[in-house]
C-alpha cells in the first residue's frame, strides 16, 4: 500500500476529537486512540534499537516487526468494529515465536524477571 501524506497541519483545531483512516471522528481519550499511541510508541522504542544493530538478520527482523506494528496500526486506524484482521496474522505469529526461540537459545536460563534496559 502507498501511503501519500499531503499536509500535517490539518488546522481543524482541538475540539478533543481526531480523525480514524476514513475522516470518521473519534474521541482523543477513545480506546482505539490509546492503542494507536501505544503501537507508536513501541515502534518509536523498536526503532531506536534498530539504529543500534548492525547489518544483519537481527535488524533486518526488526525492520519486519516495524513494518508489521505499522500495519497493525492501519487496520486499528479504520473505523470497522472490530478492525480487519491482519493478513497472514498466523504466519506473522509463527516468525515472531521461532525468531525468539533462536534468539533464546544463545543465552542462559534466566533466573530471574528481566528488567528492561
Amino acid at each position: 500500500m502507498t501511503i501519500r501524506i499531503d499536509r500535517i497541519v490539518t488546522r481543524g483545531g482541538d475540539t478533543g476529537q481526531t480523525s480514524l483512516g476514513d475522516g470518521e471522528r473519534v474521541a482523543k481519550d477513545s480506546v482505539r486512540i490509546e492503542a494507536l499511541g501505544a503501537l507508536d510508541e513501541a515502534n518509536a522504542v523498536i526503532g531506536l534499537l534498530r539504529a543500534t544493530l548492525p547489518e544483519g538478520r537481527d535488524a533486518t527482523f526488526v525492520a519486519w516487526v516495524q513494518g508489521l506494528l505499522f500495519d497493525i496500526g492501519g487496520s486499528i486506524c479504520m473505523p470497522a468494529t472490530p478492525p480487519p484482521p491482519l493478513p497472514h496474522a498466523t504466519a506473522a505469529v509463527t516468525a515472531m515465536e521461532n525468531e525468539i526461540t533462536r534468539l533464546r537459545a544463545s543465552i542462559p536460563p534466566l533466573r530471574s524477571f528481566v528488567l528492561p534496559g
